[in-house]
């Protein structure tokens, strides 16, 4: 490990860095006098009593759970746990649930200590992954635990812990609190509930004292209230009763669009802040179909902020909230880690919600989840925290109340609710604010992926490590006996499937007579599986590229199937899909003169496309055969083909199946298969046509949002980016690092050609505000003219066919430094070709990933 170079008083190393003591240090009242330090001087804080205790008992050397509400500060808790680690020369490990507070802590430890004293694993991509400071994932964690008892891991701390009772990935962070031992563990959350369980059986696996620091003290304390007024009322008071912002919680996306777009009738904004929202929003783009009901909302001083959005858009929501610009935000109840948005108040339109499966009340944990983000310390001196009663309650004691004045002669007949729907009144409400949060329970799980760990760590006592994994569990006697059954079904199928061999153990061998106790087993020669770094399926996308045959015309698009095959299923796209498919089988079936009640059956039938399909199963059953570890089954679909046989750009795609609410979707859905094929495919397998391809997806997202794959690239080629200084200043988290695009010629080529494709698309069908808003140089006028001249000199528009896409018809130059000299053939239909788009590219001068890689300088002869 590399030793941090300490020195309290050198002012160029990073000031968290500059505290630390001499490499080595052990002694408690060092370590905590010069934290101490880094909290008054450089924090500029004084410590709350829950922090001064928990800080204390860490340094003791004891685990801590920290139950402590949002705001009050438990991440300078965390932040003296590795300034404890990294005082003593050990490492210490960040987790957290998600990605994004993954890569916020990062940032914000490599300014604390250095970008050379942090890293990063996801499970996307690693950057700096030997630091002594490592923030990662849950499930990075508990592979790294799972795959060695080596690894010296001194502490841990465990943010949003209440995840532990997660029904899908509580297993991740269970696991690190049973094998290992040795490592000082930070169980941190606002919502943890009685932990009675989990303090007893850490303290027993552990043999190091753990204490529990509660408080229920806020830096800024919240204020309830139920409110039985239509929900526009509500609003109003909150706004001109200084309460703003406000965020609306709504549970879908479709209900947050519709409240935005009621609201604006209602004036929000002053003409002031109306004004500075312009002058903000005068620099951005909205070129997607929901871009302009996203641009209406905001210029009218109403924010809206949901997964569905594109992220430009999310961040940009947050920017405008953060200047005080927006008094009102339509959101979900996503609303949580990662996402920075200023709040005081919190209203929630229901009180229960649709989980997948069931509508129900919200538990207590997650209420006050949510309800937790109002008030901001530093700003507020309380938040508030708002509750509507249903609507139809609300409805029916306004008629009431009508009535009862005489404005209405007859007596209203009282309103129902809708089928299905799970009501809440004010006694639901006050459950939920004076009620502790319900006490986690274990979800601990068992899977092939786990045992194979366990016996690749040890050799020839990895199925003892494991029953002893399950006797540790922190499940009940009942469930322990059902796991150690599990554990043998699991063991029966790795041997059955050749994978695992078990060798009986010899004792010694006397007089001739051979004494042998128990047996060992081992895994099978050549079998290395590195789960922390790969998902099952790609093992089965590795393995089934090979049975498609290269030379075959079909070959690329057969690979993006498979692709497609193993990645996440997008359900709201493809049920639009789906509803597609039906509409079309309608129409034909109509016209075939087929019978109402043999229509509908064969719509029953009907699905979202699933090329492949027959060949996707066939060869998956044989690879589970071979791998029975693999704990999910594939999905066969059709979104990156869908869009690249019928070479759309994503605005077409969007209004296509009516996407517009679903754009962050698609988006996330492109960007995850670009990844996959860009990560996961061999290079030697990417031949030219599936380059062209990956290089076409690349292109296409840019011209979207290109955050999500720039930071991407930045982390997964470390090496071939525009390197920040090493001094932690410079670790910024925006703009993002931008790769340097050219560092592969042959991709650079092929990137460049597909945005001239997508650009000779745009001209050729006249859009020409989405050209100028994608490229440089000549702008709207100078490309109207210049087709205009095209049409005029042709006798035809520009066309955009399979002879325009020729290889041949993109000409790329250097032309200096990181700069390029571009020329695109225009082809006509006298085959004469003489036109073209010439431009250059200046790599060096691009300073922000949504910059336009190409400036269009001239179009014609």
């Amino acid at each position: 490990m590399t030793e941090p170079a300490q020195s309290s008083s050198s002012p160029s190393l990073p000031p968290v860095l500059a505290r630390l003591p001499p490499a080595g240090t052990t002694d408690g009242d060092t370590i905590l006098n010069a934290f101490l330090d880094v909290v008054a001087h450089d924090k500029r804080l004084s410590l709350y009593p829950a922090q001064e205790e928990a800080t204390l008992e860490l340094v003791a050397g004891k685990h801590v759970v920290l139950s402590t509400p949002t705001g009050s500060g438990k991440s300078l808790v965390a932040l003296a746990l590795h300034f404890k680690s990294m005082s003593e020369g050990t490492r210490t490990i960040y987790t957290a649930p998600i990605k994004a507070l993954v890569s916020e802590k990062f940032f914000s430890l490599c300014e604390d200590f250095g970008a050379a004293y942090v890293g990063m694993m996801t499970g996307d991509a690693s950057i700096n992954r030997d630091a002594p400071i490592l923030c990662c994932t849950a499930e990075i964690l508990m592979n790294l635990a799972l795959s060695s008892e080596d690894h010296k891991i001194a502490s841990v701390v465990m943010d949003e812990f209440h995840y532990y009772g997660d029904k899908e990935r509580g297993m991740a962070w269970q696991v690190p609190l049973l094998v290992m031992p040795d490592t000082q563990f930070l169980l941190m959350s606002g919502t943890l509930g009685d932990m009675t369980t989990v303090i007893r059986d850490l303290q027993r696996d552990t043999r190091r004292a753990a204490v529990e620091v509660t408080s229920a003290e806020r830096p800024v304390p919240l204020e309830f209230s139920y409110r039985e007024t239509p929900i526009h009322e509500t609003i109003e008071q909150l706004v001109t009763t200084g309460k703003a912002p406000v965020y609306i919680v709504h549970f879908t996306q479709r209900e947050a669009a519709e409240q935005a777009q009621s609201m604006l009738s209602t004036n929000f904004a002053s003409k002031e802040d109306k004004a500075k929202i312009a002058e903000i929003l005068r620099g951005e783009k909205f070129d997607t179909p929901y871009g302009k009901d996203v641009k209406k909302y905001l210029s009218a001083g109403v924010g809206i902020h949901h997964a569905g959005l594109l992220p430009k858009y999310r961040l940009l929501v947050e920017k405008l909230a953060q200047e005080g610009l927006l008094k009102v935000i339509c959101g979900t109840d996503t609303l949580g880690v990662g996402v920075n948005i200023p709040i005081r108040t919190v209203l929630f339109t229901k009180l229960s919600k649709f989980d997948g499966e069931n509508t129900g009340i919200l538990s207590v944990r997650d209420f006050l989840q949510i309800a937790g983000r109002a008030g901001r310390k530093g700003f507020d001196d309380r938040g508030w925290v708002v509750v509507q009663a249903p609507e139809h309650v609300v409805e029916n004691k306004r008629a009431e109340e009508k009535f009862a004045r005489g404005e209405s002669k007859k007596k209203p007949a009282k309103k129902q609710p809708e089928p299905g729907f799970v009501g809440w009144d004010k006694g639901t409400f006050e459950r939920l604010t004076t009620k502790p949060p319900e006490a986690l329970h274990s979800r601990f799980a068992l899977s092939h992926g786990i045992l194979l760990q366990l016996l690749q760590r040890d050799a020839g006592d990895g199925y003892r490590r494991l029953v002893d994994l399950v006797q540790r569990s922190h499940e009940t006697g009942t469930n322990k006996a059902k796991h150690l059954q599990r554990a043998r079904q699991l063991f029966q199928a790795l041997r059955e499937a050749g994978l695992v061999v078990v060798t009986p153990r010899l004792i010694d061998e006397h007089d001739g007579v051979r004494r042998q106790r128990g047996s060992r087993v081992d895994v099978v020669a050549g079998l290395q599986i590195d789960f922390s770094l790969h998902q099952t399926l790609s093992l089965y996308l590795l393995d089934t590229i090979e049975l498609i045959d290269p030379a075959s015309e079909t070959w690329p698009l057969d690979v993006v199937t498979v692709v497609e095959s193993i990645l996440e299923n997008p359900k709201a796209i493809l049920l639009k899909q789906q509803d597609r498919e039906k509409t079309l089988a309608i129409a034909e079936m109509k016209a075939a003169g087929m019978e109402y009640e043999e229509r509908m059956a064969e719509l029953e039938k009907i699905t979202w496309p699933k090329p492949g399909e027959d060949f996707l199963y066939s060869t998956f059953n044989d690879f589970a055969k071979k791998h029975p570890w693999v704990g999910e089954n594939i999905r066969p679909k059709s979104i990156a083909r869908d869009l690249l046989e019928r070479y759309m750009t994503f605005n077409e795609y969007v209004k296509e199946y009516g996407l517009e609410r679903s754009e962050g979707l698609l988006l996330r859905s492109l960007s995850d298969f670009y990844k996959t094929l860009s990560q996961t495919v061999p290079e030697h397998k990417k031949t030219e046509p599936l380059a062209a391809i990956e290089a076409h997806f690349r292109a296409l997202i840019a011209r979207v949002d290109a955050s999500l794959v720039e930071e991407w690239e930045s982390l997964v080629n470390p090496d071939a980016k525009d390197k920040p200084s090493a001094d932690a200043g410079a670790m910024q988290r925006s703009p993002v690092v931008v790769v340097a695009l050219d560092a592969n010629p042959r991709a650079f080529l092929l990137r460049v050609r597909a945005d001239l494709h997508l650009l000779v698309k745009e001209l050729a069908q006249g859009d020409v505000d989405d050209a100028a808003a994608h490229v440089g140089g000549l702008g709207v006028p100078g490309l109207k003219a210049a087709l205009e001249a095209f049409a005029k000199d042709k006798g035809h528009p520009v066309r955009f066919t399979v002879q325009a896409r020729e290889p041949g018809h993109t000409i790329l130059e250097k032309d200096g430094e990181r700069r390029y000299r571009v020329r695109q053939v225009l082809v006509d239909d006298a085959g004469d070709n003489d036109w073209v788009i010439e431009g250059t590219i200046d790599l060096a001068a691009r300073q922000n990933a949504s910059d336009p890689l190409i400036t269009v300088e001239r179009i014609g002869r």
